[in-house]
């Protein structure tokens, strides 16, 4: 595959994946002013996501490496975004709210993982089908 067709893949991958994790924040803001549930679920998503895409790359030859590219390192790079979780909980810790950062990070990350492994094994049940 040709240098720039990776960097256009993984480009395009993460405009597309920046637009949705905007959209689903200015989505969720609403559901709550002390926890940021659209960097929560744009991680966890983005994790399932990834997951299935692994675990597809993994079991078949459906996924070109250029839509790999396209879906992991572009689009999940793109809307999962540790970055803004960190920053989130330097807020929330600055703010003194030790316990909304704690359930915070322990629901991003164990709600990652878990997703992450959903993915992996939806795939592999139908695969089975």
């Amino acid at each position: 595959m040709n240098t720039w067709m990776s960097f256009l893949c993984v480009g395009a991958g993460g405009m597309l994946g920046s637009v949705m994790r905007y959209g689903l924040t200015l989505v969720l803001q609403q559901q709550s002013i002390v926890m940021p549930f659209g960097t929560l679920w744009s991680n966890i998503c983005g994790c399932f996501i990834i997951g299935v895409t692994a675990e597809i790359a993994a079991q078949t030859e459906i996924l070109s490496p250029q839509a790999r590219l396209f879906i992991a390192t572009g689009v999940c790079g793109g809307f999962t975004t540790f970055s803004s979780l960190i920053y989130e909980l330097a807020q929330m810790c600055k703010d003194s709210e030790y316990l909304h950062a704690l359930v915070y990070l322990n629901a991003t990350f164990i709600g990652s993982a878990l997703a992450f492994l959903v993915g992996t094994l939806a795939v592999k049940g139908l695969a089975r089908i």
